[in-house]
């Protein structure tokens, strides 16, 4: 199995929208898994690679974008965290001369699409998933984030 054959079956896993993905060719094993855990490929008979230690899901979420709510810094209020469904690059634009799709202050529905993570050469719009004001935007813009890490804190509305 070659690098071409494995980005097809990655693509073919992001249009299906499929989360993992087993594949035994002779020897040769593959077990893909989105969100950036495993990607191996090995001989049929050698030990498994494990994944890394996925972050808690928080119960009654259907996504693990908008995960949990803290409390904000130095104040009892509760602020929503918006956090990355995968690893990948963090843009807050859709290009370097567009404008962000949000800054702090910036007012979010559940729809409102807040930035974009690239992985794998794929664009992936990152929506709020809740409604209130961008408190703070937790990444820098071009760099790279981790599955579960806090991309924006929203104040509620």
């Amino acid at each position: 199995m070659d690098i071409r054959e494995i980005k097809r079956l990655v693509e073919l896993m992001v249009d299906a929208d499929l989360s993992e993905l087993d594949i035994t060719e002779g020897e040769t094993k593959i077990h893909l898994r989105r969100g950036g855990a495993v990607v191996a490929a090995m001989p049929a008979a050698a030990p498994a690679v494990m994944a890394p230690a996925a972050m808690p899901a928080t119960a009654g979420l259907a996504s693990p974008v908008a995960a949990s709510s803290a409390p904000a810094a130095g104040s009892g209020e509760k602020l929503i965290e918006v956090r990355s469904p995968m690893v990948g690059t963090f843009y807050l634009a859709s290009s370097p001369d567009s404008e962000p799709y949000v800054s702090v202050g910036a007012t979010v529905s559940a729809d409102s699409v807040v930035c974009i993570i690239e992985a794998m050469k794929v664009m992936n719009e990152i929506k709020a998933e809740c409604k209130g004001t961008i408190a703070e935007v937790c990444v820098k813009n071009a760099h790279p984030v981790e599955y579960g890490q806090v991309l924006f804190k929203v104040r509620p509305s």
